[in-house]
């Protein structure tokens, strides 16, 4: 018996279609088949963080979630914010803060803290704290972080209202 599916997603803004084992997870779907390694798979219970995603807007341990369920919907990695010539203001924030040291963790942090943004603009020092909960950073001390999401969400909110302006 042959248990496989097909899914369609957009994943950054890319149609992606695949076939693929009913049990695979999402995470094992961007990193295998579509070879977007930054979700990392740390401990692959939804403890840790390391392997976070944007399913519809909204931050995901993508250990977690079966392909199958995201079918139609929209998914957002670390690869689709920035790239080394155009990083996202969380990425930039956390390498002005200091808040990256091996970067394993990153990309999840950066992902969580862009839904809560995307939730709150302006979220406060426990609202961050909380978002962050289930994310784990063994070399970096969370202070530095959490001035990275303050910062990049007071510029966000900055550029936002620059916008529009110009548009009003």
């Amino acid at each position: 018996m042959n248990d496989t599916i097909e899914i369609k997603v957009r994943v950054n803004g890319i149609d992606e279609a695949a076939r693929l084992q009913a049990n695979t997870t999402l995470l094992t779907f961007l990193r295998e088949s579509l070879n977007l390694t930054g979700a990392k798979e740390g401990c692959n219970e939804g403890e840790c963080g390391s392997c976070m995603v944007l399913l519809d807007g909204k931050a995901v341990n993508s250990c977690l979630i079966l392909a199958a369920e995201v079918d139609g919907r929209e998914i957002v990695t670390i690869e689709g914010i920035g790239n080394a010539k155009s990083l996202h203001p969380l990425q930039r924030s956390f390498l002005k803060h200091h808040a990256v040291q091996c970067g394993f963790c990153m990309p999840g942090m950066i992902i969580t803290a862009l839904g809560l943004i995307g939730e709150k603009a302006d979220p406060s020092e426990g609202e961050i704290k909380t978002a962050l909960a289930g994310n784990l950073c063994r070399c970096t001390g969370y202070e530095q972080i959490i001035q990275s999401i303050q910062a990049a969400a007071k510029q966000l909110r900055a550029q936002e209202q620059k916008a529009s302006r110009r548009t009003a």
